[in-house]
């Protein structure tokens, strides 16, 4: 097996995160799309002015995550061709990182908005703490916590401390 040289790493490190981002991209652009159509729609006249904010919230985070998630293409697009792989992938991550986030948000205020439209609204915020807490659950506490698995083998492969970011 021959090694990998450092330039090959930010090239294979950008291909995979260009890969999450578009399984991420996929679900905020269906949940984006459903907001904004959301107010169309005939029983919108009949929420609360609670159910307004909560739905003001769930639109504009699924923006800011749309924005975050795109945002590595463009920044590719004015880097293209100029050596500075590294520095993209850096920025992906933190795009990647801070779109998930605004995603949670989303994906939250959606859930608080529908059950609080069908449901009392104690029994909605139990539900949303309870969907809050299962995101959380499978993209930062699994995560965080299995982060040294393959441990060894990255050591080995990689004598140089430069493993995958």
């Amino acid at each position: 097996m021959s090694k990998e040289t450092e330039r090959q790493r930010w090239q294979r490190n950008f291909a995979d995160l260009l890969q999450e981002l578009r399984v991420a991209q996929t679900g905020v652009q269906i949940l984006f799309a459903f907001l904004l159509t959301l107010p169309f729609s005939a029983g919108f006249g009949e929420t609360t002015p609670f159910q307004r904010d909560v739905y003001i919230v769930a639109l504009l985070a699924a923006a800011a995550a749309t924005a975050m998630i795109i945002s590595p293409v463009a920044f590719h697009r004015a880097l293209f061709r100029q050596g500075r792989k590294p520095e993209l992938v850096r920025f992906a991550h933190k795009m990647a990182s801070g779109g998930l986030g605004f995603m949670l948000i989303a994906m939250m205020s959606s859930v608080l908005l529908i059950t609080d439209f069908v449901l009392p609204r104690p029994i909605s915020f139990l539900l949303t703490g309870i969907t809050g807490l299962w995101f959380l659950t499978f993209w930062t506490v699994l995560p965080f916590a299995r982060r040294s698995w393959g441990e060894d083998v990255d050591d080995e492969e990689d004598p140089s401390g430069l493993a995958e970011e």
